[in-house]
């Protein structure tokens, strides 16, 4: 029986039905490259765009929630504009700033912002940190203890700051009683300067030391335990084990809850809000006597209507912050090369 071969077709590129593409020829030219080019399109959107999708909620928030209210606070700040009208502006340039500079309740609130801010934050730190040095050690209950230590910041300002007017009040108030077992006669915290900043800082400590504390356990926990070992060999005490190697292995903890506080404090306005009790919580007393950047601001734009002065301060806050932060660095920077210089001498 005679058999006939096919003959391949030489002048059609079309293919015979069922056929299935052979790589490199005309049906994998049509169907696979396609298919491998929107693979590798895919591919490089996925390495390079997903990074930016990811991070871009972040930048979203900040330029509608920090980025623009700067930039239209500082637009504002050199204006003449009522709470009333803001759509109506008047050009002034930088007379509100000149203002603000010839202005004795900006340098009074600035400078009971700086004695509130000591008083507040150096023993806050302090306790903070011999706290978290006790609750470094294996404690029974240790967990309730630094559950504790965290209670007061989880306490909203508005109850702390009403708790301790009324420990504070003249006639009635439990601190002036304990005085009083003492022999010390009753004290007007209100209406004294340094009795009201005192009791304003008080409540600052109680409320921001536990968490420092926690701060600086988490800290003090990182610190390889070889450290103290060494030390002890050395026959270092517990205290010089604290000085020489807890210290120095927390110090960038230490340099961040600084400025932390900083900040805390530059922006400290329900506290002293709050203990004034009514109209001389907006004036800081009757004599502006603890009076800080933040109730100054609250008093110029929202009891005399002037958002352009409230905005100079605002941004008079804000230059502030930054010049503590320059601050810091420099320090840092001095801080490590002595350390430096000392280690290689």
């Amino acid at each position: 029986m005679a058999t006939s071969t096919p003959v391949p077709r030489t002048g059609g590129s079309a293919e015979e039905p069922g056929a299935v593409p052979v790589p490199g020829g005309p049906g994998h030219d049509r169907q696979g490259r396609p298919r491998q080019r929107r693979r590798a399109l895919l591919h490089r959107l996925d390495v390079r765009a997903a990074p930016y999708a990811f991070v871009a909620p972040f930048f979203v928030v900040f330029a509608a929630f920090s980025f623009y209210p700067l930039i239209y606070t500082s637009w504002i700040s050199l204006h003449r504009v009522e709470l009333a009208s803001m759509n109506l502006m008047e050009w002034v340039g930088f007379d509100n700033y000149t203002a603000l500079w010839a202005d004795a309740r900006f340098w009074n609130a600035l400078l009971n912002t700086i004695t509130i801010g000591v008083i507040s934050t150096v023993p806050q730190l302090l306790m903070a940190l011999g706290l978290a040095h006790l609750l470094n050690y294996k404690l029974r209950g240790s967990v309730f203890f630094r559950v504790a230590a965290l209670t007061p910041y989880a306490t909203s300002v508005g109850a702390a700051a009403l708790v301790f007017t009324m420990l504070f009040e003249r006639d009635f108030g439990m601190i002036n009683w304990v005085l009083g077992l003492f022999g010390v006669e009753s004290l007007d915290w209100e209406n004294n300067k340094w009795a009201a900043q005192i009791a304003i800082s008080s409540i600052v400590i109680w409320r921001w030391t536990g968490y420092n504390a926690l701060l600086y356990l988490a800290a003090m926990q990182a610190i390889p335990r070889d450290r103290y070992e060494a030390a002890a060999i050395d026959g270092a005490s517990r205290w010089q084990q604290f000085t020489k190697v807890t210290v120095p292995g927390i110090r960038s903890t230490v340099l961040f809850t600084i400025v932390l506080s900083t900040i805390g404090a530059t922006q400290l306005f329900g506290e002293p809000l709050i203990f004034g009790q009514g109209p001389n919580g907006i004036t800081g007393g009757a004599d502006n006597q603890y009076q800080t950047l933040g109730l100054l601001l609250y008093e110029e734009g929202w009891k005399n209507y002037q958002m352009g002065r409230a905005a100079t301060v605002a941004w008079a806050m804000f230059l502030l912050l930054i010049l503590v932060f320059v601050l810091q660095r420099v320090v840092k920077r001095l801080a490590s090369r002595t350390s430096t210089r000392s280690s290689t001498s």
